[in-house]
């Protein structure tokens, strides 16, 4: 069934109908455009344009073709173009004539851009759920391990000391960002398109203020060409989505790395990883590096849907349908892998005495032992060279600065003194680094509070 025909004379090829349909996939919106119908008819009743009589037995017949659908009783088939076809043909059916006064003051043009609007800021709201379940988890993990010692890293090689907490806390941050990118494109994106016809509005007495309030949206669009052609939100959730994948990429890649038999630093739980069919030694991170994959996919979505809209004329063209099974793949894909991660971290076990040996045998407290020297009055450029000529005798000798005899110590500088183990130990270096921000437990503690103060908002 078709909701145009009657300028045609003959019946559309069947395979350019099949090319042109939607409904493979628009269908899963359903909700959506039956709510909006619901809003639309609400609006025609409170205008006159159609009687309340009317207007409410679209509502209720709508309201009962959503049941009928949620239960199973209805199955959306085929035999319709798309989602709007299937619903509205549904209603003519179960309540005549009355049905067919729905599409009044309307476009599929409006329709599918409300649509899309509603199933976006939907899908929208539940990654944000997503990726405040996986904050919780970073934080308990910050919480557990303020004094867990790690090294640091710059170049993929050890660097200084710092904590798990420090570092989970890193992508507590960029996941915050991700979360505030979200709720900007929801401010952004909370206009109602509907009411905006094909491209040029309508004559009808519509009340697009009540349209919007009705569907929670902060009020209508204010140009017609625009409303029905605007996809910016799409890109700019995708864009929002890629960003978060990223994250979750690089999250994965270290884990990879920590899990592998040269790090050790974490063990994954079993239900987390999978084995090999031909080496019955290996324990492999399928999960992190499906995630590293599947970013990706996601990217390709956003590179689509930026390539389609390139060369758009106003208002709307057929072209602007292929925003949606890129866009529904990467939601889901992106979902998915937020959810999996978080389960990945909740159930992995830290390694400490493995992360807290590779921090000292890294030499990652040199620079606190140049700045020892600096503190004894040495110029910091001599220090560094005294500590690099240190390092290497360190490395020629298989030993860490920690497990230097004082005597080593001193035979390359004579301002050496007892006080130097407590000064390079990790723990001093962790603590005594309490600007906020860095990883000391003062610091960190302070930041956790706001961790706490921000989740429970």
């Amino acid at each position: 069934m078709k909701l145009w025909g009657g300028r045609f004379t003959k019946e559309t090829d069947k395979l350019v109908y099949n090319f042109n349909a939607s409904i493979s996939f628009d269908q899963k919106f359903f909700r959506q455009d039956i709510r909006g119908s619901i809003a639309h008819a609400t609006m025609l009743g409170e205008q006159g344009i159609i009687t309340k009589d009317e207007a409410l037995q679209i509502v209720e017949g709508l309201k009962g073709i959503l049941s009928d659908i949620e239960n199973g009783t209805l199955e959306i088939t085929d035999a319709y173009e798309d989602i709007h076809t299937f619903v509205e043909a549904n209603l003519i059916e179960r309540i005549g004539d009355a049905g067919k006064k729905l599409h009044t003051g309307r476009s599929r043009n409006d329709q599918v851009a409300l649509d899309m609007k509603l199933f976006t800021r939907d899908e929208l709201m539940n990654v944000d759920e997503e990726l405040k379940d996986l904050l919780n988890v970073i934080l308990r993990i910050m919480k557990e391990n303020v004094e867990t010692y790690m090294p640091g890293f710059t170049h993929l090689q050890k660097a200084q000391p710092v904590t798990v907490a420090h570092h989970f806390g890193a992508y507590f941050e960029m996941f915050k960002r991700d979360r505030s990118r979200l709720s900007d494109i929801y401010e952004r994106m909370n206009y109602c398109p509907l009411g905006s016809g094909a491209l040029a509005g309508t004559t009808y007495p519509l009340d697009r203020e009540l349209t919007a309030k009705l569907l929670g949206f902060a009020g209508p669009t204010l140009n017609s060409m625009d409303s029905v052609s605007d996809r910016d939100y799409l890109i700019e959730f995708l864009s929002a989505l890629s960003i978060i994948m990223m994250h979750l990429s690089r999250f994965s890649e270290e884990i990879i790395i920590w899990n592998s038999n040269e790090y050790r630093f974490i063990e994954l739980d079993d239900a987390y990883s999978t084995g090999s069919s031909i080496m019955p030694q290996k324990k492999n991170p399928d999960i992190a590096e499906l995630v590293r994959g599947k970013t990706g996919r996601v990217y390709g979505a956003l590179m689509s849907l930026l390539t389609t809209m390139k060369g758009i004329p106003l208002a709307y063209d057929k072209d602007i349908q292929e925003d949606k099974e890129l866009t529904f793949d990467a939601i889901d894909t992106a979902k998915g892998c937020i959810s999996l991660f978080k389960g990945m971290i909740d159930t992995m076990h830290f390694n400490k005495d493995v992360m807290e040996a590779s921090a000292k045998n890294g030499f990652t407290n040199a620079t606190d032992a140049a700045d020892y020297l600096v503190r004894k009055g040495i110029p910091f450029r001599d220090a560094h060279g005294i500590i690099g000529q240190l390092v290497l005798y360190g490395i020629e000798n298989n030993k860490a600065l920690d497990d230097f005899t004082l005597d080593e110590f001193k035979a390359v500088c004579d301002a050496f003194d007892e006080d130097i183990y407590e000064a390079i130990s990790l723990k001093t270096c962790v603590e005594k680094r309490l600007t906020i921000g860095a990883p000391g437990k003062a610091a960190m503690d302070t930041v956790i509070e706001e961790y706490e103060k921000y989740l429970n908002e």
